[in-house]
């Protein structure tokens, strides 16, 4: 009896260690202190408001887009692994990939809106020149001034609300263009209206101060890709990061193979074209340029990558601003360049001025010395009538004219020039 009692004893307190085991099993807190292998956390970035540029806002372009950067649908560079550190936050430009899905990505270009001098030298101007200190609240400081009270209470975007400004796409404003920028304006929820109704005090200090540093995002919103204009497609912006499709520049093809040199040149050439004869009657021009200004699409086509320097003349409607009218200035005309600076008359542009400098600063790097005599010969001296024809605009158009029609031929079809392949095979145009 006392041995049956023993063994009974001894079967319960076996259960009852059993029943303990999967007790402390089932608890969620206790197994996870258990357990030697805990679930590993996905390290993400840390991505800070100084670095977006966030902790400058309202005086920044806008958020639409921060929230695939901190959802981590866009990765800077090639870096799939959010593992690695952000890039140094002085540098101007980024590479990068963006998704929508989370398994296909793309490159976008991702652009800090800044001066091209300098990082800080707008945010300097505005403490130094307005409040007389080194650092301040830029929102509050700006809106102290009497250009942005007259926003404020604006119902319209109209010419004196954005003379003197040093952006070269208001140099020579004209109300159709003025409003085309309100009905397009991206970073706001309701554009449409030509009227300032749906853009809150927020949104209007934002556009202004986009409009006074770098006007590179608005013209790729007001002249999307997708209506046929030569710009990277408008992805959004974050802070002062702005998201665009990707362009290699064209430095980068200056060692390239004598068809794509010609295919390129024929680009741009056509280019510069359409932005001085288009359906909507605005003749763009460009104040500068260099190796970074126009890129050039994995396909093969060449768009304008920065259109910092161009500036806009309504054909149709003409300037609303006298010369004399954009001689104005304050804290938003100094932003980005010496307030000492005079303006270009916008009765002084002529059509030739973007031919002229292109063939001054960069056919002659694309194209030199890519071909066989006599061909390079008179590729050379076309060039150079091109970039000696300030004072003779029928011998600009005609030197172009010549330049086209000898590159056209040293150009080929294969699929190298995707833009235009397998086109090129059925079509006399190219």
């Amino acid at each position: 009896m006392g041995h049956w009692i023993c063994c009974l004893c001894s079967r319960v307190a076996d259960t009852l260690m059993l029943l303990l085991v999967l007790a402390l099993s089932c608890n969620p807190s206790t197994a996870a202190t258990a357990s030697p292998s805990a679930p590993h956390i996905k390290p993400s970035y840390s991505f800070g408001r100084t670095f977006l540029g966030l902790d400058k806002c309202n005086a920044c372009i806008g958020t639409s887009i921060c929230k695939k950067f901190f959802k981590e649908e866009i990765r800077f560079d090639t870096w799939l692994s959010s593992r690695l550190k952000l890039p140094p936050s002085y540098l101007l430009s980024y590479s990068g990939n963006y998704t929508d899905d989370a398994k296909s990505w793309r490159l976008v270009d991702i652009t800090r809106l800044t001066s091209k001098y300098r990082h800080d030298w707008a945010d300097k101007r505005i403490c130094t020149s307005l409040l007389k200190t080194k650092t301040c609240s830029l929102e509050r400081a700006l809106r102290r001034t009497r250009r942005f009270q007259k926003w404020l209470r604006a119902k319209r975007l109209t010419p004196d609300l954005v003379q003197g400004l040093s952006s070269p796409m208001l140099r020579c404003p004209s109300q159709r263009l003025l409003d085309r920028i309100v009905r397009r304006y991206a970073e706001v929820p309701d554009a449409g209206s030509i009227y300032m109704d749906h853009l809150t005090d927020r949104d209007k200090l934002r556009l202004l101060y986009t409009l006074s540093v770098n006007s590179h995002p608005i013209l790729l919103q007001i002249f999307p890709d997708v209506e046929g204009w030569p710009f990277p497609r408008y992805l959004g912006s974050c802070g002062r990061l702005v998201v665009s499709a990707s362009t290699r520049p064209l430095r980068d093809f200056y060692g390239a193979a004598p068809e794509v040199a010609a295919d390129l040149a024929l680009q741009l050439l056509a280019v510069l074209r359409s932005m001085g004869t288009n359906d909507l009657n605005y003749f763009f021009y460009f104040t500068h340029v260099d190796a970074g200004t126009f890129g050039v699409f994995s396909n093969g086509h060449l768009f304008i990558r920065d259109a910092s320097t161009l500036g806009i003349i309504d054909k149709e409607e003409g300037s609303q601003l006298i010369d004399g009218q954009q001689e104005y200035k304050d804290i938003f005309s100094c932003l980005t360049v010496d307030c000492q600076s005079a303006f270009v008359s916008c009765n002084s542009i002529r059509e030739k001025h973007s031919l002229v400098m292109v063939c001054q600063e960069l056919l002659p790097k694309l194209l030199k010395g890519k071909f066989l005599q006599p061909v390079q010969d008179k590729i050379d001296s076309f060039l150079q009538h091109c970039a000696d024809g300030l004072t003779d605009d029928q011998g600009v158009n005609e030197a172009v004219a010549k330049l086209a029609e000898l590159l056209k031929p040293l150009r080929s079809c294969d699929s190298r020039f995707a833009y235009r392949y397998p086109d090129c095979k059925y079509s006399d145009k190219y």
